[in-house]
């Protein structure tokens, strides 16, 4: 550095607009009324300061900070924060070793707040467990994981755990016109906002407020002041604020899981439409379609069975012919299949028999094959020929059935529906009971 060149001080970075809109009071929380809403029981035990540790989960952007900094403003507790991406055992030593003081010292408890709590692991989460027992800290775990499935099992027990949803795109609009106006926010800046504009944008980011903030504070700083002074906010900025919809969509968790579940379930459900969106929900979010496929696959047999038989070949076609084209193109075939799939009639007594059959083999005595099905081999010399009963061949009988032992057991596996083709299998075996009942096709 030149010796005589001015001093060049850091300048402060400016926090983003979400973070400077954070809530200071519970009625500044948008859209989580379920459980802030006057009389709630979080709202109850946050305003007579008794609250309890909790676990507050859901989607990016929903208010789970915001949540825990409105309690930081309300209660007279101490608050301390960490993050599961960056804190380790030795920095949650150090807060709980903080928290211990405050206590004995100030008579104050502490509010620890670890966002992404599910970013530690089994470890770093039992060293929280004795503290939150104790009552030394209160817990606010925040976290876009089910609690049940990524927090240990006895933390989970010792708090109380709150969903949060996607805010409404009305709560948006509000959070985004408070924005405007707010000092906090941009009320320095002299904007006419479109109600279209901030229509667009709610509706864009998908129930994620911070990212609706955001896009409306890219749009706000990067378009230039008009001849009258003002900056016209409209549909056509407030799109190229946000270039494409991001689909709240992980690959490998609950959006996955919940996602394919739910197709699978409205398929089961003969709804056409409701196939048609969760399955558009995976193609636009990048999942990748063979898994889709095979789901489909899975599905043709277990919930379509032989009410349809076709189900099973277009399901396989559709499967091969997916992989041979590839995306986009393969959203087409796909579409074809779950629809299909969707509106076929329903039977999954093909599924009930092998189930059934599955759990005998497993849990009851093995039956042994009857000796007139066994593979043809020698005799042994302490077999009597006398006690074997031929095997009657079924195409030299009337009607291609004759009445013999198959599975020595009276046990019932597969009892076809009325649905679809199965009515005709169904027919077919009444038939054929009848016949065996009255002694028929036995005579060769």
């Amino acid at each position: 550095m030149d010796l005589f060149e001015p001093v060049r001080r850091p300048q402060p970075v400016a926090e983003p607009l979400a973070a400077r809109m954070r809530p200071r009071t519970l009625d500044d929380v948008l859209g989580q009324d379920a459980i802030l809403g006057p009389g709630r029981l979080l709202r109850r035990a946050i305003e007579a300061d008794r609250l309890t540790s909790i676990i507050l989960f859901g989607p990016p952007g929903c208010g789970k900070t915001s949540v825990a900094e409105a309690i930081a403003q309300v209660t007279r507790r101490a608050f301390a924060r960490a993050s599961g991406v960056l804190a380790n055992v030795a920095v949650l030593r150090e807060l709980i070793r903080k928290s211990e003081y405050e206590q004995h010292a100030q008579g104050r408890q502490t509010i620890l707040f670890i966002d992404e709590i599910h970013r530690f692991n089994k470890a770093q989460q039992d060293v929280l467990l004795p503290h939150v027992e104790r009552g030394t800290i209160t817990l606010i775990g925040a976290t876009t994981h089910n609690p049940q499935f990524f927090i240990n099992g006895p933390l989970v027990s010792r708090s109380l755990v709150f969903e949060l949803v996607p805010l409404t795109e009305a709560a948006i609009i509000r959070l985004l016109e408070r924005a405007l106006v707010d000092p906090r926010g941009l009320a320095d800046h002299p904007v006419d906002a479109e109600a279209k504009a901030l229509a667009h944008l709610a509706r864009v980011c998908d129930g994620d407020a911070r990212r609706a903030l955001n896009a409306l504070e890219i749009a706000v700083l990067t378009t230039p002041v008009g001849p009258d002074g003002r900056i016209a906010l409209s549909v056509e900025v407030a799109e190229a604020s946000v270039q494409r919809k991001q689909v709240l969509y992980d690959h490998d968790e609950d959006g996955h899981y919940d996602t394919i579940s739910a197709m699978i379930k409205s398929i089961r459900g003969s709804d056409p439409h409701a196939a048609a969106y969760w399955l558009a929900k995976m193609l636009v979010a990048g999942e990748d379609p063979r898994f889709i496929a095979r789901r489909l696959v899975i599905l043709a047999s277990e919930d379509v069975g032989n009410a349809d038989p076709r189900a099973l070949t277009l399901a396989v076609s559709a499967m091969h012919a997916s992989e041979f084209v590839g995306m986009p193109e393969a959203r087409i075939i796909l579409s074809q299949a779950a629809t299909y799939l969707a509106t076929a009639p329903k039977s999954n007594a093909a599924y009930v028999a092998i189930e059934k059959a599955w759990a005998d083999v497993e849990q009851a005595r093995t039956l042994p094959v009857p000796r007139h099905l066994r593979n043809k081999k020698p005799r042994t010399d302490n077999e009597r020929p006398e006690a074997e009963a031929p095997y009657r061949y079924p195409h030299d009988f009337t009607g291609h059935h004759v009445d013999q032992e198959y599975l020595p057991t009276s046990a019932v596996y597969y009892e076809p529906s009325d649905e679809g083709y199965e009515a005709i299998i169904r027919k077919r075996m009444e038939a054929w009971r009848v016949s065996r009942v009255k002694g028929a096709g036995n005579d060769g």
